[in-house]
């Protein structure tokens, strides 16, 4: 009789283990969940400041350009003038949305959370089998 009743409390204090592993394990992602959110708040925050810069100055060379262009060439033919300023603005265009549409596809949201969720599932797997 004092033999079956041994295997309970030491079962009830290996689940008690487990969970308090399990919630430390939470406690931790969550930690990391919560800097990795910050970091990329900050990150978000300086690209969008460093990007109202660049497009400000952007602009302000722009027109002086423009100006440039269409004062030098104007005499020669307005058409001319047109057509080169045209393929100018064209081609920031095109080499502007070709640097975005590379950060869109290398961009990765909390990839260090991703990863310790993706390694944590593979653990509990072997464990399970």
């Amino acid at each position: 009789m004092d033999s079956t009743s041994q295997p309970e409390p030491h079962l009830a204090d290996a689940s008690k283990r487990l969970a308090h592993r399990a919630l430390v394990i939470c406690e931790n992602r969550f930690q990391l969940l919560m800097v990795e959110v910050e970091e990329e708040r900050d990150r978000i925050l300086s690209a969008i400041w460093l990007a109202l810069g660049a497009a400000a100055f952007g602009l302000l060379a722009a027109i002086a350009l423009t100006i440039v262009i269409a004062v030098a060439l104007w005499r020669q033919s307005p058409v001319v003038a047109l057509l080169v300023l045209t393929a100018l603005y064209a081609g920031a265009a095109a080499l502007l949305y070709a640097r975005l549409a590379r950060l869109q596809r290398d961009w990765q949201t909390l990839p260090n959370t991703i990863e310790q969720l993706r390694k944590d599932r593979e653990c509990l797997e072997k464990q399970v089998l």
